[in-house]
């Protein structure tokens, strides 16, 4: 599940923590439904949201939250010096 949500978190653009309590390995499939071309004046229907998709396909549902999260931050970098 933490692979999951890995793949998840790199998809959405936001963290995704598991919190499921799974484990072990586990095959799944997400079936992704294509989109319609886009219509004659240019609008497209966006289709079902990966939220939608998860619940109804593998009961997985994703919850918005706010959470500490360890952060690095780099302030200054310089090259080595040549010895």
């Amino acid at each position: 599940m933490e692979t999951l949500a890995t793949l998840l978190s790199n998809t959405a653009g936001r963290l995704v923590v598991d919190e499921t309590r799974l484990t072990g390995t586990y095959d799944i499939k997400l079936e992704m439904l294509q989109r319609e071309p886009p219509a004659a004046d240019g609008t497209q229907d966006p289709g079902p949201s990966i939220f939608k998709m998860l619940q109804e396909q593998l009961g997985l549902r994703l919850e918005s939250a706010k959470r500490s999260v360890e952060t690095l931050v780099l302030d200054h970098v310089e090259r080595p010096s040549e010895n």
